[in-house]
């Protein structure tokens, strides 16, 4: 979408303030640890754009509370499993051998819009150490959440998700569905049934570039949506528009308990029909 678009259907100036205020309204408040996914065109045109979202947002959570956004960087990874685009074959052994090793300060996030990759980049924020799956975070326990990031089960339970779970943080879907929660792949890790499989990316391991090989398991978010609406019917979600997005605010923990069930169930059900 154009910006002109963008301007053209936004009836009502979003502004730092204007944002703050409807942040209070879903109820984010003071000290809260949050999770924030986001779509910027969603919000409608913004003065400040994502600059004004992030401020925004720190206004309301305040330095005694925490945020943190996905902030990862898909093509640090095996480029044996790219599919989107495939690459030539011929290819692999020279990536592999050249790609740059993975820094926190200075690898760009991927897909993941420009507000996480302006949040990257603010004052104040740290990133996890993951080359592919890092967290960004800023706040009381910002330290906390993205140390000691694990390599391998890189969502699982030494990672920044499982962090937010000890805190009792929030989730918020700012103008993005559940396909977006990245929390739901926490509970994948503690479901009985998770396929095991083998990542690889370069990393700086004893001051030296070195290619990396890891074990991971085998994500499936294309059921997250489903599991989200079920969530909706049975726990309690707040919903409200954020200036011009539809978007949802909840408890991460309630929502990656409730995934954990709802997964058992289905691979329970999946193996008695096999």
């Amino acid at each position: 979408m154009s910006e002109a678009q963008v301007i053209e259907k936004t009836p009502r100036l979003n502004t730092r303030e204007s944002l703050a205020r409807d942040f209070s309204i879903i109820g984010m408040d003071k000290g809260v640890t949050v999770i924030v996914h986001s779509s910027l065109s969603s919000l409608g045109w913004v003065c400040g754009g994502p600059v004004a979202v992030i401020q925004a947002l720190m206004d309301i959570v305040t330095n005694e509370g925490t945020i943190v956004m996905s902030t990862h960087s898909g093509d640090y990874s095996d480029p044996s499993y790219w599919g989107n685009p495939p690459i030539p074959k011929e290819w692999l052994p020279i990536i592999k051998e050249t790609m740059p090793a993975y820094e926190p300060e200075i690898a760009p996030s991927r897909g993941m819009g420009k507000i996480v990759e302006t949040f990257r980049c603010f004052p104040g924020v740290i990133r996890s150490s993951h080359p592919s799956l890092s967290f960004a975070a800023w706040g009381k326990n910002a330290k906390l959440i993205v140390s000691n990031h694990s390599l391998e089960n890189a969502l699982g339970e030494d990672s920044p998700l499982a962090r937010i779970y000890d805190l009792d943080g929030q989730v918020l879907l700012l103008g993005v569905g559940y396909n977006s929660n990245t929390s739901f792949h926490l509970a994948e890790y503690r479901t009985p049934g998770t396929k095991p499989c083998q990542a690889g990316a370069p990393i700086v391991e004893n001051g030296q570039r070195t290619w990396k090989t890891y074990n991971d398991i085998e994500f499936d978010a294309d059921i997250f949506p489903q599991i989200g609406t079920d969530f909706e019917v049975e726990r309690p979600v707040k919903q409200e528009i954020v200036g011009l997005a539809k978007s949802k605010y909840f408890k991460q923990r309630e929502a990656v308990d409730y995934a954990k069930n709802w997964l058992t169930k289905k691979r329970k059900d999946s193996d008695e029909i096999t």
